[in-house]
């Protein structure tokens, strides 16, 4: 059983032991901290909460609102939503905050509470940490029974959520309705299964072929959204004569196509796609992480704009984004931010905007993917012992490349011309992840194994 708790929220397996688990008194413990932090820092005794359709979702569903409603908070609740519905409604409610049950991308045995503030934005590191210290110190008081929150079921944001990304300029229905689009959707069993085709039918996407839509929790598959997970989803395309493939996480904050041949389009040129489209329309400067793919910069370095490069995690990068004044940006990992809607991962609006620049290239998928420059990411790991040092081994490795250009905003990233390397320690495990980029696969790998031999080098002389 597993129980993390990081700045962005509280997350763990169901069942086993309170502090071991995700268990219902962990639950009540975090859930009493955060309504307590959000109330003295607002002022108003409001959240709005909502889930995706994971098993135990109920469950936690039932113990967050009973947790609120004891703070004297009253809870707004979505019921069955997504991350970026929720974070759209939290301003509109003029809620002092947020809570979406749900582990994203995890496994079926993971629920989580992602925590967010006033604005509908994760909340910062700073916060989470009081946040934190509050659950710690048991630093909470109830209300007496005159004060106990009311409850209000509102369904209304599906609806209000579509409407926001209709009546975006770049998003242009009569364009996607004249392409015709035959389209086939994964939704894994989750809330995409509600809200996807519900955006599609707005969009006037008039064929759906819908995959794992049912939204009962049994994912049929890994749920996170990579090519060996989407196996069924792209033999449906070619079976099909689809147009394209589109496959969201189980929360919809991260968003993956497959162009018409089966071939997947590459979640890490989810971002690039949407962006390229942006910066035709709307010149300005992207942000992605430090581990996501140069073609970002280069598509923004192209229209004239620059790119910038924040630490891994969704606050960092907004955060980035509010800073240079991003017109686009997100993560590699599919997760779009589009701040004309407003600052989080949102699959529903990378949706929208992508059909709209499909429709206006006027060729297949696979063309507009072939229009990018063609990078590759290896993705590798060493495991250290639990007492290793690693910020002084990630200090040796930047001594010997210090003559590279390189960053140390989050780990390690060094750059070797267009291609680069970043090494970044776990915060679960104890491990440096590396990740490492070229233009072609074997290149990629290369790298990787250089740095890899580089570190076992350095640790061999500290023996």
């Amino acid at each position: 059983m597993t129980l993390i708790k990081s700045i962005s929220g509280i997350r763990g397996t169901i069942g086993g032991a309170a502090g071991d688990g995700l268990t219902p008194l962990d639950i009540v413990k975090f859930v009493s901290a955060y309504g307590s932090w959000a109330v003295k820092r607002s002022g108003i005794k409001k959240i709005v909460i909502g889930r995706d359709a994971r098993l135990s979702g109920d469950m936690v569903n039932n113990l967050v609102i009973g947790t609120l409603q004891g703070l004297g908070i009253d809870v707004i609740d979505l019921g069955l939503s997504t991350t970026p519905t929720v974070e759209v409604a939290v301003p509109d409610e003029q809620a002092a905050g947020g809570i979406i049950l749900t582990a994203s991308h995890n496994p079926k045995q993971w629920n989580a509470l992602k925590l967010l503030n006033a604005d509908g934005e994760f909340i910062s590191d700073a916060d989470g940490k009081e946040v934190l210290e509050i659950a710690e110190n048991s630093d909470f008081i109830y209300a007496g029974v005159d004060s106990l929150g009311k409850v209000t079921k509102d369904d209304s944001y599906l609806q209000k959520h579509i409407d926001k990304i209709l009546a975006l300029p770049l998003v242009d229905v009569e364009a996607i309705k004249a392409a015709d689009f035959k389209v086939v959707i994964d939704c894994v069993n989750s809330t995409g299964g509600i809200f996807v085709p519900a955006l599609l039918k707005a969009l006037g996407v008039n064929t759906v072929h819908e995959l794992y839509c049912e939204p009962d929790g049994n994912f049929p598959h890994n749920p996170e959204p990579l090519p060996e997970n989407l196996v069924a989803l792209s033999q449906e395309v070619t079976k099909k004569n689809a147009d394209l493939g589109i496959a969201v996480d189980p929360d919809v904050d991260r968003l993956c196509f497959v162009c018409e041949d089966g071939n997947v389009f590459g979640e890490e040129y989810t971002l690039v796609a949407v962006a390229d489209y942006v910066l035709k329309n709307n010149k300005g400067n992207t942000v992605s992480n430090l581990s996501s793919t140069r073609a970002l910069r280069d598509v923004t370095e192209k229209e004239g704009g620059e790119y910038h490069a924040a630490a891994v995690g969704e606050v960092n990068v907004v955060n980035k984004m509010k800073e240079v004044g991003a017109v686009i940006g997100g993560e590699g990992n599919g997760g779009v931010i589009y701040p004309e809607l407003h600052y989080g991962r949102d699959a529903l609006v990378g949706i929208a905007l992508f059909l709209t620049h499909l429709a206006k290239f006027g060729k297949p998928v696979s063309v507009l993917r072939a229009s990018y420059p063609g990078y590759f990411i290896s993705k590798n790991k060493i495991t250290l012992t639990a007492e290793m040092d690693i910020d002084a081994l990630l200090l040796k490795v930047e001594e010997k490349y210090q003559k590279q250009p390189h960053s140390t905003i989050d780990g390690l990233k060094i750059e070797f011309d267009k291609e680069w390397v970043h090494l970044r320690r776990s915060n679960t495990e104890p491990i440096i992840r590396i990740y490492s980029e070229a233009n072609s696969e074997t290149v990629a790998n290369n790298l990787a194994e250089k740095i890899i031999r580089d570190i076992k080098e350095i640790l061999n002389l500290n023996d």
